[in-house]
């Protein structure tokens, strides 16, 4: 599933194609994927106009002029995939779809704009959705579970720490991965951040001094800001908004570099679960302190 850095540069990329087109019709094939009443289409979709594309954590929001939004989930196999006579540009999960001819059996919706060109959503696994919001009730229907989005100006130290010590009998990363507590940070992030910091990820959260939350603090921004800038990491299966596979991935420190030596020590990078999900570290650089701890 796409983490923060990777949503970013799909936005980025289409706003810079979509910004002013209007809609002329739209079509879907699966009821899960565009969850929307007809009418509702026909009054806030058809005929409007997109004025703008936003990201809140890992959603994408596409603003009408009619006062509604496109909320857009991409899930595990979501793709967008923007076609006109000049131009072809795709983002998401990287089948043949994002470059083969569209409508493919993937395709879940398209929308068609007046000056001819389309946007494709297809998804194979069929768990992403496009859903047809007013703007006024995206925050309570949506984001307003989200922790604060870690790259805004008001993510301060104290935010972060404060944020932290709403788990703080849990391991540090199960609380970088909990939504509710930061926004938008996955699996691969965490890792680095982590690294970076030189935290064990099994660290509880009451054990952090001001000084590690101060350094893990801008280690995360610093990731995450490297990563938008290397168009996200393509993990195996994302790619950026003009087709193109994210290269962090290739300079990333631990993320599925088990077995490697760590870049700062020399020591071998493991592997274990945390909560289910596959976390890379250096036990060297990154020691445990042992205490009781929560997931």
């Amino acid at each position: 599933m796409p983490e923060l850095p990777e949503v970013e540069t799909v936005r980025k990329g289409l706003q810079e194609l979509i910004i002013g087109k209007k809609i002329k019709s739209v079509s879907s094939d699966w009821p899960k994927s565009f969850p929307n009443d007809q009418s509702q289409v026909n009054l806030y979709i058809i005929n409007s106009s997109i004025i703008d594309v936003r990201r809140r954590a890992k959603l994408l929001i596409i603003d009408l002029s009619s006062g509604y939004s496109l909320v857009t989930h991409l899930k595990m196999t979501g793709q967008l995939v923007f076609r006109s006579n000049k131009q072809n540009f795709g983002a998401g999960h990287p089948s043949n779809s994002l470059v083969g001819k569209l409508p493919d059996k993937s395709t879940r919706v398209i929308i068609s704009f007046s000056d001819s060109s389309k946007l494709f959503f297809n998804d194979q696994r069929k768990f992403g959705w496009m859903k047809l919001t007013e703007k006024k009730d995206i925050l309570k229907h949506f984001t307003s579970i989200y922790g604060p989005e870690p790259l805004d100006s008001s993510f301060t130290t104290t935010a972060f720490k404060n944020r932290l010590l709403t788990r703080p009998r849990s391991v540090i990363k199960a609380v970088l991965l909990d939504q509710r507590v930061i926004a938008g940070v996955g699996n691969i992030y965490s890792d680095e951040s982590l690294w970076a910091a030189r935290i064990h990820p099994l660290t509880p959260t009451y054990q952090l001094t001001d000084q590690k939350i101060k350094l893990l603090h801008k280690s995360l921004i610093d990731v995450l800001q490297l990563a938008i800038k290397e168009g996200g990491s393509s993990d195996r299966n994302y790619v950026n908004a003009k087709g193109q596979k994210g290269s962090y991935i290739k300079i990333a420190k631990v993320f599925r570099r088990e077995g490697q030596s760590c870049p700062r020590c020399n020591h071998e990078i493991k592997k274990m679960r945390v909560i289910g999900r596959g976390t890379h570290y250096c036990p060297y650089c990154q020691r445990l302190k042992i205490g009781k701890i929560e997931s």
